[in-house]
């Protein structure tokens, strides 16, 4: 999917506390909620979109983190065979964290930038659109052609919202946004199946076509790529192969972006919404130094003294 999806590597993989997390706690599911789809063929990287998808839609039925009755309305309608640490409750709560925080990154941005267009890279099955509204001139939800196709089954297009099916490594696919305008780029869950060449290529890409860009983008730590190898909730669905960054500036060199700032991918005041006994495992487990060490979440801009907006470059 360009996503390439969704799934965060749980930071509690190193030394096998992801096994004794999840054995300290019940599953979020029950096997009426999981069932598997007959008629959708993907491969391992698009079918990680029900990972995430599955935890929004857990969390959000328990009323806390997250409000998500898209997430909710979809899996009961067309839930997808999970299994291990992929249903896990731990993961569940990491990724309606990560959700909310990244929701709450781009309404602040469009309080003030409301004539930006939104650039959503691997928005699989999420509702983004509908947490936050649609307050943007324009919004464009981008995914790999298989994922798009399933997702129209639940969103429909409209002036000022589009679908693209892309590879968004293959880079012509920009033209077919409006160029020289301000852009909010969301990459949640997308960088790690990106290989660095391409990601730098699509980051130069983005800073040329508009005028200003602003990116939130989670990542991998190279640690949590090599042990992704070994211990990840992707793995439960076939996919063996992520990337990581070892510093953020990594993705500065000669891309046009200047790194701002990182953000708490798991908030306080979010935990405490958890029971004591949760609070106590999550923040030892997902929210500490663990956590760090495996998966960080980075804020760009671009500098617009180092690339011209709305570059026509063609590009294959």
């Amino acid at each position: 999917m360009i996503y390439i999806t969704k799934s965060p590597m749980s930071p509690a993989s190193v030394g096998g506390v992801i096994k004794r997390a999840c054995h300290a706690g019940e599953d979020l599911n029950k096997s009426n909620l999981l069932y598997k789809r007959t008629n959708l063929t993907m491969n391992s990287v698009n079918k990680t979109l029900y990972i995430p998808l599955y935890g929004k839609a857990s969390i959000s039925k328990k009323g806390i983190i997250l409000s998500d009755k898209k997430a909710e309305a979809i899996w009961a309608q067309a839930g997808f065979k999970l299994k291990g640490k992929s249903k896990s409750k731990w993961l569940a709560y990491y990724m309606a964290m990560r959700s909310a925080v990244f929701d709450s990154w781009l309404r602040q941005l469009l309080e003030t930038n409301p004539d930006s267009v939104v650039v959503h890279i691997g928005c699989g099955l999420d509702s983004r659109t509908e947490r936050v509204g649609l307050k943007s001139e324009s919004w464009y939800d981008i995914d790999f052609p298989q994922v798009i196709s399933e997702r129209k089954r639940y969103y429909n297009e409209s002036d000022t919202y589009h679908m693209l099916g892309v590879d968004v490594r293959k880079l012509s696919w920009v033209n077919q946004l409006p160029s020289g305008k301000k852009a909010i780029v969301v990459m949640e869950g997308v960088s790690m199946y990106i290989e660095r060449v391409d990601l730098l290529s699509l980051m130069k890409r983005l800073t040329e076509h508009f005028c200003e860009v602003n990116i939130l983008m989670d990542c991998y730590t190279e640690l949590a790529a090599e042990l992704s190898k070994y211990k990840n909730p992707i793995n439960d669905v076939g996919v063996t192969q992520v990337y990581g960054i070892g510093s953020p500036s990594v993705l500065t060199e000669g891309t046009g972006l200047m790194f701002i700032r990182e953000h708490e991918m798991t908030p306080d005041f979010m935990i405490e919404q958890l029971s004591k006994r949760e609070k106590f495992i999550f923040k030892h487990l997902y929210g500490g130094r663990i956590a760090n060490r495996m998966y960080r979440l980075y804020e760009y801009k671009s500098c617009n003294e180092i690339m011209s907006a709305g570059s026509t470059e063609a590009y294959d």
